[in-house]
């Protein structure tokens, strides 16, 4: 079973879902001694095979499968929907896109997934937004498959270790994209990684990984002699030539608007999907700061026809442009040369 004892160099790059994450970033993360992961949020299970396929094709060494976990939405959260919709309405008009009116459940195809990694085992496993079954867990733990579950605070971590993960992933306040709270509704803590880090190494006793703002040789070398076992960073591959970043995203991530020190930066919104993440500030974010319900993935498949929209017309005002606290230390280039750079500068 894998451990991350064995990774040549214990950079993980994070699974980043909605196209970021791709098998040839694997592959290259991979080459480079690190570890890569694929994404199954927001993909079928179909999708997610043909992705583990790819991914095969390219490398033989060994990667992992991050899972979105599914929970029901609270219904007082699903009340707010309407209205949020009603605000929405102008600018799907501008942008010439409906917003959808129902919104079917969504588990996420969750239990296909977690079915064909059974039957077609990948060496990791790790889980965003909570923890599969008790079931679950031992039945891919008997494939051989090693598992590593996202935690946000202690009591998250103290979950996960009763279930018999491998290892954590501690993700602090600095990540970018969604924070992987184990309820929606959670406003998540504020305590830096370093602490939180500290916290949760004093209560389970797991390998952990460091998750959140690292995008740059002191920052990976600080959480490395905090006690993590390795670092995962997401923010510092969005510009990677094998990463599937949106055109609008990558030319944000390098804007004069975006990257001038005097902009305020990055900010904790629900407005895209009503959980916490964190991204570049724009008008969106201000405009709707404090009125998304926390329904999730409701309130992601209500805004997804607007996201599309300005997408294709590069209106970064209105994008969803995820993005870590140290976006501005990210760099373009093949991810084999970025994993490289970063670990001699962590050394």
């Amino acid at each position: 079973m894998l451990t991350l004892q064995d990774l040549r160099l214990p950079v993980i790059a994070a699974p980043m879902a909605g196209g970021a994450s791709t098998p040839e970033l694997v592959a290259a993360v991979n080459a480079a001694g690190g570890l890569g992961f694929l994404a199954a949020g927001y993909r079928s299970a179909a999708a997610l095979g043909e992705q583990i396929a790819r991914t095969r094709r390219l490398t033989d060494r060994p990667f992992g499968v991050n899972l979105f976990v599914p929970a029901a939405t609270d219904p007082v959260a699903l009340a707010g929907l309407p209205g949020y919709r009603a605000r929405l309405l102008p600018e799907a008009a501008a942008l010439g896109v409906e917003l959808p009116e129902r919104i079917p459940p969504d588990d996420e195809d969750w239990a296909a997934k977690v079915e064909a990694l059974l039957a077609d085992p990948v060496p990791l496993v790790s889980y965003t937004f909570g923890l599969p079954d008790a079931a679950e867990a031992a039945a891919l733990r008997a494939v051989g498959t090693a598992q590593l579950a996202t935690v946000t605070s202690p009591a998250e971590a103290r979950a996960a270790a009763a279930l018999g993960m491998d290892a954590l992933c501690v993700q602090g306040p600095e990540s970018g994209g969604h924070r992987g709270t184990h309820r929606v509704a959670a406003e998540p803590g504020r305590e830096p990684l370093a602490a939180l880090l500290a916290a949760v190494r004093d209560c389970v006793p797991l390998p952990l990984v460091a998750a959140g703002g690292l995008g740059d040789g002191p920052a990976i070398a600080a959480a490395l002699a905090a006690g993590a076992a390795a670092v995962q960073l997401g923010t510092a591959y969005l510009l990677a030539d094998e990463a599937g970043t949106a055109p609008g995203h990558r030319a944000a991530l390098t804007d004069p608007a975006f990257t001038d020190p005097a902009f305020t930066g990055t900010v904790l919104t629900r407005a895209f999907t009503g959980r916490v993440a964190r991204g570049l500030r724009n008008a969106f974010t201000d405009r709707h700061a404090g009125q998304a319900p926390p329904a999730y993935p409701e309130v992601h498949h209500l805004t997804a026809p607007l996201r599309a929209a300005a997408a294709r017309a590069g209106r970064t005002d209105s994008m969803h442009l995820w993005a870590g606290t140290a976006y501005r230390l990210a760099r373009p280039g093949p991810a084999g040369e970025i994993t490289e750079r970063l670990w001699r500068a962590a050394r």
